[in-house]
């Protein structure tokens, strides 16, 4: 049997109608319908004309698109009541119910159908509509931008002439007077600028009549569009490597920016500038597009005082400074002829160097501060102070790192050992004891002497091989060698003894300290053994050996056989 398929119930035009309404307007269906709701009631309570004091509920069902529309009256005693349009009393509201259903203090409805909604309420309900979309609107759009505070946006130049200029932002727009512009820069219609959010107020009404939406402050010459020029420009500040200390600024004409870097390895002033001023310059293109472009200095902050007021009136060079740290003022002192490029035209640059320092600074030439016998700290002197300074807090904020974690790793510590002393006691089960083989470790006067000298222990173990006699493995020895072909090894042996031995050298005589002998012990037989010969055949053998002059060794044939190599081994050579 084919299964049957729900229809799909399709929403209601007035539904359907709010719904693109809330998407028009940037508002969500909850918006809407609050509004609507309001409205209704509004226009309901002038058209029950008891006064404005009247209580009005509405429902709008937001899956049906039923609405509920009723008056509210207070249940109250007869002999209470004071006024018939906002009170009832409990035998009227129980009237014609078989249960008492109300009682004192409860809330008595009575609805109104939309069928008896006349022109009247209706075009009411419409105008009143308006009104509260408005201000829904502006209370979201108040909602949206108010979260873009210290932000950039781009926007969309709608109109400009010579006192303001309309620029379209997202579903608002803004208007920019000649002081939120930068220096003499024009736009014409449809360009893309970018403008910086600086303050964004909910809208105030005006004559008892509410605004055109919310109050929005942005500019194009403030120190905040400035900073967000470098953060979009430069990665090192837009990370966190490079910071901005503090940013003077007279829009159009001439900028300071302090910088300090939180790296070791990165320039700050370096990475602002860019190679050849690549990165400073797309900053200074998008300052306006009048006849004169906006200067940069880019300065290095210092936590010193007198360096950072020194680096601040550049690009005239100081000789020397004094500060006073208590008032707020310092004393530099420059070159006779520098005083006009330390000041700047309309002493812009040293207005500037206040503004972003902070102190009163009084520009005085080396002439007359010699004249005035003004004692004064050399630059060279600040500034070995300051590099001085810069080390010393490098090592209290790595020593206080270090106590920070020490302490961390403590408290960790001890967080263990609490857990170890609550946890409930286990039996300890059996588990395989895992052995740890310790690494080899010996000292060079440990090694055994086979490894000093190798050469030594070889020939002392060929010695000992043949000085020892063979170890039977077993008790019962089975001699397959008869006696004939021992008698003819024998023979063979003889024969290679008689042979002339080849002459030659001698090889180096080996000291006895480096080769130990020692008496090789004769290794006792593992069991009994059966003799090969016995003893008349041995007796036999050996008359037999001396009879030939085999075994003849005693000390002069010893000196016979080797007097002719003595010659090689005389210490001359001869």
């Amino acid at each position: 049997m084919p299964r049957k398929s729900t229809p799909v119930q399709e929403r209601p035009p007035f539904l359907e109608s709010l719904q693109a309404l809330s998407e028009s307007k940037g508002l969500t269906d909850e918006d809407v319908l609050a509004a609507l709701e309001e409205a209704t009631c509004r226009a309901y309570i002038k058209e029950l004309g008891g006064g404005d004091d009247a209580v009005v509920t509405c429902h709008i069902d937001p899956e049906t698109g039923s609405v509920y529309l009723a008056q509210v009256k207070k249940v109250t005693e007869e002999d209470d009541i004071t006024d018939d349009f906002l009170q009832v009393s409990v035998e009227e509201a129980n009237e014609g119910l078989k249960e008492a259903k109300y009682k004192v203090g409860d809330d008595f409805e009575i609805p109104c159908p939309m069928s008896q909604v006349t022109a009247v309420l209706a075009k009411a309900i419409k105008n009143n509509f308006r009104a509260r979309l408005a201000e829904a609107e502006r209370v979201a759009l108040y909602r949206v931008y108010k979260d873009h505070i210290g932000e950039m946006m781009v926007g969309t130049v709608e109109k400009s002439d010579d006192k303001t200029t309309t620029i379209s932002i997202g579903r608002t727009t803004i208007e920019l007077t000649r002081k939120e512009l930068i220096g003499d820069e024009y736009f014409r219609i449809g360009d893309q600028i970018k403008v910086y959010i600086q303050e964004v107020r909910p809208a105030q009404t005006t004559d008892g009549k509410p605004s055109r939406g919310p109050q929005i402050e942005a500019t194009r010459s403030s120190e905040g569009f400035l900073k967000r020029l470098f953060e979009e420009e430069i990665h090192e500040i837009y990370d966190g490597t490079v910071l901005i200390k503090g940013i003077a600024r007279r829009a159009g004409i001439r900028s300071k920016v302090a910088v300090a870097s939180n790296n070791e390895d990165v320039d700050a002033t370096g990475a602002c500038i860019g190679q050849g001023g690549s990165r400073i310059q797309r900053i200074v293109n998008q300052l306006g597009n009048g006849k004169s472009k906006e200067k940069i200095d880019i300065i290095n902050y210092s936590d010193n005082p007198g360096m950072f007021i020194i680096e601040a009136v550049r690009p005239a060079q100081a000789i020397g400074i004094n500060v006073d740290e208590e008032d707020k003022e310092a004393d530099v002192i420059i070159a006779d002829d520098a005083l006009k490029i330390a000041k700047g035209s309309r002493d812009i640059n040293l207005n500037l160097a206040q503004k972003l320092t902070g102190y009163t600074i009084h520009l005085i030439p080396k002439s007359e501060a010699d004249a005035d016998q003004i004692e004064y700290t050399l630059a060279e002197d600040v500034k070995a102070e300051a590099e001085e300074e810069k080390k010393q807090k490098a090592q209290e904020e790595l020593t206080k790192k270090m106590a920070e974690e020490s302490a961390k790793r403590l408290a960790e510590a001890k967080k263990v050992e609490v857990k170890k002393a609550e946890a409930p006691s286990v039996e300890a089960k059996d588990e395989p004891v895992v052995k740890v083989t310790p690494k080899a470790s010996a000292a060079p006067e440990s090694f055994p002497s086979e490894a000093i000298n190798p050469a030594a222990a070889a020939l002392a173990e060929l010695n000992k091989k043949k000085e020892e006699p063979v170890k039977e493995e077993s008790q019962d020895v089975k001699t397959t060698t008869t006696l004939s072909d021992l008698e003819k090894e024998l023979e063979e042996a003889k024969e290679k003894k008689t042979k002339p031995v080849a002459k030659s050298k001698r090889p180096r005589k080996i000291t006895e300290e480096e080769v130990k002998r020692e008496p090789a012990s004769p290794a006792k037989p593992a069991g009994p053994t059966m003799p090969v010969y016995t003893d008349e055949e041995l007796s036999e053998i050996e008359e037999e050996d001396i009879h030939n002059g085999d075994f003849d060794d005693t000390e002069d044939d010893i000196e016979d056989d080797f007097s002719e190599y003595d010659r090689y081994y005389d210490d001359d050579g001869k």
